[in-house]
């Protein structure tokens, strides 16, 4: 590759001056202490706390939003799971310096096929009072044992003295924490520093980004830049970035790698190793089962929330809802479904290209029912396939039919996901407790064979993205031909090596049942849910909470979640 400093010699020589003073930054990283590199994480979670509300602002005016229920949202994924992200990594350095495993303290347990499973949610009492019925395990590759995983947890964290350089993250625009976490995975994980190059999208939030993570610009161990793609390919194309990491599409990827074009039989472009995380159309499975008014309608809400949050510009929003065509409750599953969307907040679509897309899956699908602004389509033998292969990024949701119950059902849903949909990001089922205990040893035996890098039961797989100690990125195997998802893992506070996937477990309903074996009239709805009103209270309630966590601020989240 050439030299981008003569090939795009009209932009800003500050880049130049950036990453000079980040490989100087570097290498006083590499002979930091886990002490002082502890301090600095913690000064920098006080920091993000100080920035929580000028960051959400920002967010919320970035995406054109109001202060109302939607502006939970920003809360929620941005300054609140890079908080619990910071916490968690000084937490695991804290681990290392006294010469312990950073997943020391994780309880195991067999999973499927010969492998080890970390349960890593909950982690402490906080959890199971916040995240009552909750459950996250990392998975690693058969053959792996728990004692070997924990002896090798730790990458750079236990590697002193090494640096990785100098590191670009081509920040995603669509969810403001996860440039923010990339970077936080390069320091800790691979001892890389980082130039962060914002999506234009999120160039309103330079400043509280500044603000929120001025310990580690002072230390010279990250800068954040804004720009076009100029800027990002000149940057990629730098003698003195040693790394590239991307979220985004795949178009993006193999632009960077192999050049404009299907230039994909040649040699790469890019001289320089790169990971990524790029999305595609995540499965949303529901086993077939007995169902109450009540679950229908959660369910429906359910799965409204995972495609139609931040208005579809999510690269883990289901976008495949898998119903069996036996199920006798299927149509009234629909026609709810409908309803809480007719019921949903307008929204009006804000990231670039997304309104150019739902023409195009409207022009694919003639038949598709436009509903309050959004797209619902079926998919069948008739249609285009082009929904299970083209990742939408917006608010439009397919739904296809498979026949079965039970086992039979769920093992034809997910050979489906893996040989029919496009990208192993996350995929989601919704399964009641005793249609679950009925299928026994093979409900976890079928979900094994799921090829997805996150997988939620009863909840999102989203969900997975806001726990540090997950782990988030495609299922392992992709390569830079044919890359899928994307390369590599982020996040992954305990430092696991050998990851294969997470899975993440909520309860159905929560408390579905009072005492009296009645429907309560008054439960909590989880505040992620698109219908949750009290959703801006409970995500201002919760960051503050991740900011400086105490008993005293518990009954507050909880309720405001009675009154969602």
């Amino acid at each position: 590759m050439t030299d981008s400093r003569a090939t795009y010699p009209h932009v800003d020589a500050d880049l130049d001056t950036a990453v000079d003073e980040l490989r100087r930054g570097a290498e006083r990283w590499a002979v930091m202490g886990l002490t002082e590199r502890i301090t600095l994480l913690r000064r920098t979670h006080r920091s993000i706390a100080a920035a929580a509300e000028s960051w959400t602002t920002a967010a919320i005016g970035a995406k054109d939003i109001d202060a109302g229920p939607l502006a939970g949202e920003e809360w929620m994924s941005g300054p609140y799971p890079t908080l619990l992200g910071f916490s968690e990594a000084a937490a695991s350095l804290s681990k290392i310096a006294s010469g312990r495993s950073p997943a020391s303290d994780l309880k195991t347990r067999r999973a499927p096929g010969g492998r080890t499973a970390f349960q890593v949610l909950p982690s402490d009492l906080y959890d199971r009072s916040l995240l009552n019925g909750f459950t996250g395990e990392v998975w690693l590759a058969p053959g792996v044992s728990a004692d070997d995983a924990r002896r090798r947890a730790g990458q750079g964290a236990k590697r002193l003295g090494e640096t990785g350089g100098v590191g670009l993250v081509l920040g995603a625009g669509n969810v403001s924490s996860i440039g923010p976490l990339d970077v936080l995975n390069e320091l800790v994980a691979h001892n890389r520093v980082s130039v962060l190059k914002l999506n234009p999208t999120f160039a309103g939030l330079t400043t509280a980004y500044n603000a929120a993570f001025a310990p580690l610009i002072d230390a010279d161990l990250l800068r954040i830049v804004n720009g076009g793609a100029e800027v990002g390919q000149y940057l990629t194309a730098h003698p003195g970035i040693d790394h590239v990491h991307v979220t985004g599409s795949r178009m993006t990827h193999d632009a960077i790698v192999w050049g404009p074009g299907d230039a994909k039989g040649g040699s790469p472009r890019l001289d320089k190793p790169i990971t990524s995380e790029l999305g595609g159309v995540s499965p949303i499975i529901v086993v077939p089962g007995r169902w109450s008014e009540q679950d229908l309608r959660h369910q429906a809400e359910h799965v409204a929330t995972q495609r139609f949050n931040n208005c579809g510009h999510n690269c883990i929003g289901g976008q495949a809802l898998i119903l069996s065509s036996d199920w006798p409750q299927k149509d009234a599953f629909l026609t709810e479904l409908r309803r809480i969307v007719e019921a949903l907040p307008p929204r009006t679509s804000w990231y670039p290209g997304s309104e150019q897309k739902m023409a195009a899956a409207a022009a694919e699908y003639p038949e598709a029912e436009h509903v309050n602004g959004r797209l619902l389509l079926k998919v069948d033998e008739s249609t285009s396939q082009d929904a299970l292969t083209t990742e939408y990024f917006g608010p439009v949701l397919a739904h296809l039919e498979l026949p079965g119950a039970g086992t039979d059902f769920l093992r034809a849903a997910v050979g489906f996901s893996n040989d029919r949909l496009d990208g192993t990001l996350g995929a989601s089922l919704i399964v009641a407790p005793q249609d679950r205990n009925a299928m026994g040893a093979a409900f976890e035996e079928v979900l094994a064979e799921l090829r997805y890098g996150t997988i939620g039961i009863n909840v999102w797989s989203a969900f997975g993205f806001l726990l540090p100690g997950l782990t988030w990125g495609a299922y392992p195997g992709n390569t830079l031909r044919d890359v899928g998802s994307g390369i590599g893992i982020v996040h992954n506070a305990h430092l696991l090596e050998d990851v294969e996937r997470s899975v993440v477990s909520g309860p159905f309903r929560p408390f579905p049942r009072s005492i009296l074996g009645g429907e309560l009239s008054l439960s909590p709805k989880p505040a992620w849910f698109m219908t949750a009103k009290s959703a801006r209270e409970v995500g201002e309630r919760l960051t503050r909470f991740a900011a400086r966590p105490t008993w005293k601020r518990l009954p507050g989240i909880v309720t405001h979640a009675f009154h969602a």
